[in-house]
């Protein structure tokens, strides 16, 4: 199996025997390698698959099928190549820039950002699914084999957690994203979002939620998403969207264990993880937490 990059260009049809091919590593990525690949007057993303990205729960061939089915409907970069058995996607490069956290808050970049995920929401049935409650419990799990030390405010959080989960309504599955950081959004004149590995049948609250939590808005932009997405705000509705915001927290947190004890990457993985527990138990701990789990159970 080819271990170095050039034996990886090697396979990729046409680059090979390109006497012009540039090869530029991309920064940003904090799971995989990804590399910009200029052949023959096209732009291109190479992205190699970090070790023990199976142990999150990756699955390189949903991945793929999510982004090609995304890039059917103009909202990721058209998927170019994929190598198997790896899972290395080659996708198109966008000349575009990224989104700045506080330029994604305002309202007219929300309405851009919701009309995108709407977009995705209605793709057809992919063969993932995706659940944070399932992902956090799978990956505590795994930490455990792999002996990472667990913070102990983890028990309490977990059960806390768990009371989340028992008090949602289930939901119609859709394709959702799963990972709305702002950093997997690119604006070439339309918003479009990278990275699909977490992509997945899912909760669409959780996907809005996500995206919510991770550009830090406030209740009114809450209240803004809600209604530019649904056309209304209803209590249930807003309740759910604050409680799902707890379990991206969780999720995060969850991941960041797992990967300070499965990542060779330079990065610090425990320190994103202590970041995410705590704003979790400040959701927690907020005083609306009972009645956002009454509301949420009642659909109000």
């Amino acid at each position: 199996m080819p271990t170095s990059l050039d034996e990886i260009i090697a396979r990729v049809p046409g680059w090979a025997d390109d006497p012009g091919l540039k090869v530029a590593a991309l920064g940003g990525g904090i799971t995989n390698r990804n590399f910009r690949v200029d052949s023959r007057g096209q732009s291109f993303v190479l992205r190699l698959a970090g070790e023990g990205t199976a142990w999150l729960g990756i699955d390189r061939e949903v991945e793929c099928a999510a982004n090609r089915a995304a890039a059917a409907v103009g909202v990721a970069p058209e998927v170019v190549h994929f190598l198997r058995p790896e899972g290395y996607l080659v996708t198109r490069f966008l000349e575009g820039h990224p989104v700045e956290v506080e330029q994604i808050r305002r309202p007219e970049t929300i309405r851009r950002v919701v009309a995108a995920l709407r977009k995705v929401h209605a793709l057809p049935i992919l063969p993932g699914r995706f659940s944070a409650f399932a992902v956090v419990r799978e990956y505590a799990a795994t930490a455990r084999r792999f002996h990472v030390p667990f913070p102990p405010e983890l028990a309490s959080l977990r059960a806390r957690l768990d009371e989340l989960e028992a008090h949602l309504p289930g939901a119609a599955p859709r394709v959702c994203h799963n990972d709305l950081l702002n950093a997997n959004f690119l604006d070439d004149g339309e918003i479009r979002i990278l990275d699909w590995e977490y992509a997945g049948m899912g909760d669409v609250a959780f996907d809005l939620a996500n995206f919510s939590r991770n550009h830090n808005f406030d209740l009114d932009q809450d209240r803004f998403l809600l209604e530019t997405y649904a056309g209304r705000v209803s209590a249930g509705g807003m309740a759910r969207l604050q409680l799902m915001r707890v379990a991206s927290d969780m999720r995060e947190a969850m991941w960041g264990l797992l990967q300070s004890g499965v990542s060779t990457l330079d990065f610090d993985f425990r320190g994103y993880a202590e970041k995410h527990f705590q704003r979790a138990a400040e959701g927690i701990g907020d005083p609306h937490w009972r009645t956002w789990l009454k509301e949420a159970a009642h659909g109000t």
